[in-house]
């Protein structure tokens, strides 16, 4: 028996959020007395296997060659399930994001165990069951999933946990995993892949979030938007307005349909709050909501409002962070 947690990478990178579940799991190794093992799949991926171990694994099963060159979804979850019959684990993790999300539904699917998706906090409970808790009906609703099966499942959103302080001298062990790959998943072809920016900092792992709505107007309402996330060094971000606008990529979109966020501040400019963007920032500490409207929904769930022009508000309050920043 064991723990298993599944750590996803891009491009011979792992996501932050990897890490912040493998140090969830490493409470739950020593609360149970379990090995904590961790999966890594792609090419040339030791680098991460070695950073799994300093970040608290035990064992890193590593799967590792040309056919998992680039991320597909059933090549990947059938490196996961091999990983899952190797390890036979008690508690399966893994990151709540695109891609290792497909991953987790797919193999749990494929191996009929019973997963909760895009859980906000993971724990034990007196008998060292997993349980998870997680928004339903947009957010509005909080529930805890419990598990009849032996095998527990989860995925966890991103910055749920705060990132665990790498060992560089731990020591564990590194394993080659073979995985042969069915007709269905050898067959995925990826054609190419596009980059799109969405800024210089990631939205899930942002800790600062400016995002813009309806009320930015256009593109060039943006440009305001940038100079404040630029002063607090956080991130743009928007609603599904502005995504549908064209006024900015599909991948800066917050919301049910967009990404989930949780950041240490959000600042929601010319957002009126509709359930489904809401539903996308549930888990910030603080909301800053900045509206002309003063019957905006944003405002029901803001720690802070300012009614009034963005257009007036944002380049006063930049100039004035500058100013307190020393910038």
């Amino acid at each position: 028996m064991s723990i298993l947690v599944y750590i996803d990478q891009f491009a011979g990178r792992a996501k932050l959020v990897s890490w912040e579940v493998l140090g969830r799991a490493r409470e739950f190794a020593d609360q149970l007395g379990l090995p904590l093992v961790a999966v890594v799949v792609g090419q040339n991926v030791g680098q991460i296997a070695r950073e799994a171990i300093a970040y608290g694994a035990d064992r890193v099963l590593v799967v590792d060659g040309p056919a998992f060159a680039q991320y597909r979804t059933g090549a990947y979850a059938a490196a996961l399930k091999a990983a899952i019959a190797a390890a036979r684990p008690r508690i399966i993790l893994a990151p709540a994001v695109v891609g290792a999300r497909e991953v987790a539904a797919l193999a749990a699917a494929q191996a009929r165990i019973g997963m909760a998706a895009d859980a906000q906090e993971v724990s034990l409970d007196a008998d060292g069951r997993l349980r998870a808790e997680r928004p339903v009906y947009s957010g509005n609703i909080l529930t805890t999933v419990i598990f009849r099966d032996a095998v527990q499942m989860a995925t966890v959103r991103s910055r749920s946990y705060p990132l665990p302080q790498a060992d560089a001298g731990r020591t564990g062990e590194i394993a080659a995993l073979d995985v042969t790959l069915d007709a269905a998943a050898a067959g995925e072809e990826i054609l190419e892949f596009e980059a799109a920016g969405a800024g210089d900092v990631d939205l899930q792992n942002a800790s600062v979030i400016v995002a813009g709505g309806r009320g930015v107007k256009g593109p060039e309402g943006f440009e305001p938007l940038r100079a404040l996330a630029e002063a607090l060094g956080g991130a743009i971000g928007a609603s599904r307005a502005a995504t549908d606008g064209g006024w900015v990529p599909y991948n800066y979109q917050i919301g049910q349909t967009g990404k989930i966020v949780r950041p240490d501040l959000y600042i929601a400019c010319g957002i009126s709050g509709a359930i489904q963007h809401l539903a996308g920032i549930g888990g910030a500490k603080v909301i800053v909501a900045i509206n002309k409207d003063k019957d905006a929904p944003i405002f029901g769930v803001a720690h802070y409002g300012i009614v009034g022009d963005l257009f007036e508000v944002v380049p006063a309050l930049t100039e004035a962070l500058k100013a307190r920043l020393g910038k």
